[in-house]
């Protein structure tokens, strides 16, 4: 689709403009309207970053049109979580599946197992908002891709990427459990739980703190057998809270839940992920998207019926008040992000940064119903 059609369509759309956004303060007198500004920054999100060609996300606000594949499964993620508050965004779901695949050389498989997880899990959702078969499809070739992974080296677990199959890491393996229990509760196949399980062990017998609940990065970068225990990571901690919540609603075992509780209240109350209560920068690039993919299972956790009350509470104030400091500081009128949510954003901004915001502003209009 040409830029120029598609941005006309998506301003034609009901997506509807904040009267929060003239005062950022509007805070101190009342609840924003959530659903209203994630809508507002959708609509600034593919202006600022859609690609000139329309098939896909580019890199920046400032015409960089570097593809980045993972990057733009979380597009499609986004997209669904519209697609979901009632707002039709099926062809732009198809387009940028579309133009992932284009862009990968007409196959949807790549050389990195965490890529093509990001890729299946928002395909697989897309499937479920749509039960258009495309999205299944694509869901189905990247699971028996991400499967041949799985290798004995560092006692198992799935590969980061095909060219270093004995480097092992948290976002190569706990997504991977997130995906096979999905795929088990829409499909049934026993073999699907059977690989959540397997994975989750080996996740978190060899990259989770058992005290703490921090999840470590991975393990033999170097190819010297050592975790980056240095390297703490706010999407690592997400996934894993994820894997543990897949697993727990497909078992119901108690201790799949105490994990992601464990893990959850790690990460609101740590200094170094959260300091003052707000997530920590990580930068632009690869980084900017690691806050947003917390946010989105630490929502989803805040949403469960198993939580108790003080911690539903708890894990959304949490939210809120990260939400509402981002608030304060998109750049008007851009209605863009920037890498920290408690200074205003700079240019350029990289679309991964965008987007992260964007999982926060979803997560809060989701909670706010």
């Amino acid at each position: 689709m040409p830029k120029f059609l598609f941005l006309f369509v998506l301003l034609s759309t009901s997506f509807r403009i904040s009267d929060d956004i003239a005062n950022p303060v509007a805070h101190q007198e009342k609840e924003l309207d959530w659903e209203a500004i994630a809508d507002s920054v959708h609509t600034a999100t593919f202006q600022a970053f859609l690609s000139e060609d329309g098939d896909y996300i580019s890199q920046d606000n400032r015409g960089n049109q570097t593809f980045h594949y993972w990057w733009n499964a979380h597009v499609l993620d986004v997209l669904v979580d519209a697609h979901l508050r009632n707002q039709d965004q099926e062809a732009m779901m198809l387009t940028i599946l579309r133009g992932i695949k284009n862009k990968n050389g007409g196959q949807y498989p790549n050389d990195y197992y965490d890529d093509m997880e990001w890729l299946a899990l928002s395909s697989l959702r897309a499937y479920k908002a749509t039960a258009n078969s495309e999205f299944l499809e694509a869901t189905e070739i990247l699971w028996e891709d991400i499967k041949k992974g799985w290798n004995d080296h560092q006692g198992g677990g799935i590969a980061w990427r095909k060219t270093q199959l004995d480097y092992k890491n948290t976002p190569a393996n706990a997504p991977a459990v997130i995906l096979a229990a999905r795929l088990y509760e829409l499909q049934q196949k026993p073999e699907d739980l059977e690989w959540a399980k397997k994975i989750y062990q080996w996740q978190k017998s060899s990259l989770v703190d058992s005290d703490s609940g921090l999840a470590w990065d991975g393990i033999n970068r170097n190819g010297d057998e050592k975790i980056d225990k240095d390297w703490k990571f706010t999407y690592n901690q997400g996934v894993f809270i994820g894997a543990s919540m897949a697993l727990f609603k497909q078992t119901g075992e108690q201790i799949y839940f105490d994990d992601a509780v464990k893990t959850a209240d790690f990460t609101i109350s740590d200094g170094g992920m959260a300091p003052g209560g707000v997530l920590k920068s990580e930068g632009q690039g690869d980084g900017g998207l690691f806050k947003g993919i917390l946010i989105r299972h630490l929502a989803a956790l805040t949403q469960s019926s198993a939580l108790a009350d003080e911690k539903k509470a708890l894990y959304r104030e949490f939210l809120r008040q990260n939400a509402v400091a981002l608030y304060r500081n998109i750049r008007r009128p851009e209605m863009l992000i920037g890498p920290s949510w408690i200074i205003p954003s700079k240019e350029p901004i990289d679309a991964s940064v965008q987007l992260s915001g964007l999982m926060l502003l979803e997560a809060m209009a989701r909670l706010s119903k």
